[in-house]
């Protein structure tokens, strides 16, 4: 028997990956920019290690970029900036136009090549990108040995219509790209100040901002209605996570999320995923107008930041109501009205819910009491509270278990008033 073998067929060993790419200069170095599936950066970049620091870069967290994997998956429409990596001489171009702008880019892949890039910027997307390979990869391992043990029918067509579900995840890791900007930098040294100077230029994204526009959270996609209430309206910072002295609003986007959240979960309780799909938009716009409703009649000075003339006639060395509570009432601590938010929560909540009327009679009760700092003699510090206020505290310390414990003692006031009140 003759057998012809034909070399050209058969794989040839292969250590790099070639792109279409566009080559321009920043900085006086050249920079390729490319596109790239998804599951190629994890074979192209170094995988970064949780348990090991690289010199060059910062430490990285495995939850953090697990949890992009699993953005990956759950979000059709996702959305991620490109990553930024050093060639140190291993990429090769080779132009297709006449100007030696645009052409193929050969890159060394990272497994054991000496010539390998180095992330600049990305390593939590590319070990996020490792670890969802990893998961998809090991799930249809368990599904196909599961398959080949003998199950029933409807087992089995389950079964498939997971390993089906898995396979369609990774082929999206195939079929989606993201960007990559390579800077051709071959001195170690300068390379290690890029990586500084990106940190430093970078602006990170505000709590605040995200609350504005993150809009897969209902606490946040509510927002721009709940700030619409006459007790917040023209008082809510869009961009400061805090309010200092200075600042002439109430509270930050951020601080009215935490506050829908308290209202429509329960202070210090996250609101879970699927608590979020059983909550329509429009019921939580509700019940949280409902909260702002009570507080700004019941108590004093939310009263008075609500009368508030906003017209621009104020001096501007003249403090704002908001300024003014936030100096000599527990109100103007956001601690406070999360806590407020979580008793009306825990009050509206169960079989047998307080009527809005009544809340607010109670509210009105406190309200004498919202002096800050406390006394010692306060219903703060006289009480089961004292052990959620420090002395002279002009706000409920913050930590999620004095939070809690604090609703929690409230929410008991209202059935049984202790002494004072």
């Amino acid at each position: 028997m003759t057998i012809s073998i034909d070399p050209r067929v058969l794989s040839k060993p292969q250590d790099s990956s070639t792109y279409l790419a566009l080559k321009t200069t920043q900085g006086g170095r050249s920079v390729y920019s490319t596109r790239v599936p998804l599951l190629d950066l994890p074979t192209i970049l170094p995988v970064p290690d949780p348990n090991n620091v690289d010199k060059d870069n910062r430490k990285v967290d495995r939850l953090h970029a697990k949890h992009f994997g699993e953005y990956l998956d759950a979000k059709q429409d996702w959305v991620a900036p490109a990553l930024l990596a050093r060639d140190g001489g291993g990429c090769v171009f080779q132009q297709a136009d006449d100007e030696g702008r645009v052409g193929y880019l050969t890159v060394p892949w990272a497994i054991g090549g000496i010539a390998a890039l180095r992330t600049i910027d990305g390593q939590h997307r590319v070990l996020g990108v490792s670890i969802e390979k990893q998961r998809i990869t090991d799930a249809i391992s368990a599904i196909d040995r599961e398959l080949a043990r003998k199950v029933s029918v409807e087992k089995a067509a389950k079964l498939q219509a997971d390993r089906d579900k898995l396979v369609m995840q990774m082929t999206r890791l195939k079929q989606e790209y993201v960007g990559l900007d390579i800077y051709v930098e071959p001195d170690p040294i300068k390379a290690q100040q890029m990586f500084v100077d990106v940190a430093d230029n970078a602006k990170g994204i505000s709590s605040a901002v995200r609350a504005r526009f993150d809009n897969y959270k209902v606490a946040n996609r509510t927002l721009s209605d709940v700030i619409d209430h006459p007790l917040l309206k023209g008082r809510v910072d869009a961009e400061q996570d805090r309010m200092t002295v200075k600042n002439p609003n109430l509270l930050g986007a951020k601080h009215v999320a935490d506050i829908t959240r308290a209202v429509i979960a329960g202070a210090g309780r996250p609101i879970t995923k699927k608590a979020e799909l059983t909550f329509t938009d429009g019921e939580v716009i509700e019940q949280v107008k409902d909260f702002f409703d009570i507080i700004s009649t019941s108590f004093t000075d939310l009263a008075a930041i609500t009368e508030e003339d906003l017209d621009g006639s104020r001096r501007a060395d003249e403090l704002t109501m908001s300024q003014r509570v936030r100096r000599t009432s527990l109100l103007g601590s956001v601690g406070m009205l999360r806590v407020l938010g979580g008793v009306f929560h825990d009050l509206r909540a169960g079989d047998s819910p307080a009527e809005l009327d009544d809340i607010a009679e109670f509210f009105k009760r406190l309200d004498p009491h919202m002096a800050a700092p406390v006394a010692e003699s306060s219903i703060w510090r006289a009480t089961d509270a004292h052990a959620d206020f420090e002395p002279s505290a002009s706000a409920p310390i913050m930590r999620t278990q004095n939070i809690i414990h604090l609703v929690g003692v409230i929410t008991d006031w209202y059935r049984k008033e202790p002494a004072g009140l």
